[in-house]
């Protein structure tokens, strides 16, 4: 039996109490910058008009993600494999939604907003590091933002040492990316990804 309305949905389910309801906000508050200014890590879903859906990861040194005086969030976007899925996906519809992560912490920071790429000369600068000039800026208007409870991190263990998975149980990323492509290369090693990798990091 396929589940079609609300109303079927809503009858297995308890309603959410009143602290549930009411902690999404409609712009960040103190404790939402000082979540992001912790942040090394965040997933950017999109989707275009037909509705195809992307998630993709995003990373750099705490803070990476910038929140300007207004409220607004600044993602540049760093090298990656030039697919354009995000950006594409960001022009289409205009919607973004992020998942903030700080490393041994269990809640996460839900952010949804409408979104634009720009290269103002502003979003640029307060984007430029050291290593990097971005070609664009994500600029998001936050629309909705609250803390997720932990009980998704509790039940993986995502943070316990114990819980951690030897690499090597998978071949590597290359081995993988050969087989699926079936294109003639020699799969990289790790170490040879990483080389690879560390201009663009």
């Amino acid at each position: 039996m396929q589940i079609r309305t609300t109303a079927e949905l809503r009858a297995l389910y308890a309603q959410p109490v009143e602290r549930v309801r009411l902690k999404e906000l409609r712009a960040l508050d103190r404790h939402c910058r000082a979540f992001i200014a912790r942040s090394p890590f965040v997933v950017l879903a999109t989707c275009d008009e037909r509705h195809h859906l992307d998630a993709s990861p995003r990373g750099g040194a705490p803070g990476f993600v910038q929140v300007t005086d207004d409220g607004a969030l600044l993602l540049a976007d760093s090298p990656g494999n030039n697919r354009l899925d995000s950006l594409q996906n960001i022009i289409a519809t205009g919607r973004v939604g992020l998942l903030f992560l700080i490393p041994g912490f269990d809640e996460t920071l839900r952010v949804n907003g409408d979104a634009i790429l720009s290269t103002a000369a502003a979003d640029i600068g307060r984007c430029t590091t050291d290593r990097r000039v971005p070609k664009v800026v994500i600029r998001v208007a936050v629309t909705a933002a609250y803390l997720h409870c932990a009980k998704a991190f509790m039940r993986s263990k995502l943070w316990d040492e114990t819980a951690k998975v030897e690499r090597t149980t998978l071949p590597t990323i290359g081995q993988m990316l050969a087989e699926q492509t079936g294109l003639d290369i020699v799969p990289e090693t790790r170490e040879e990804m990483v080389r690879r990798y560390a201009a663009d990091l």
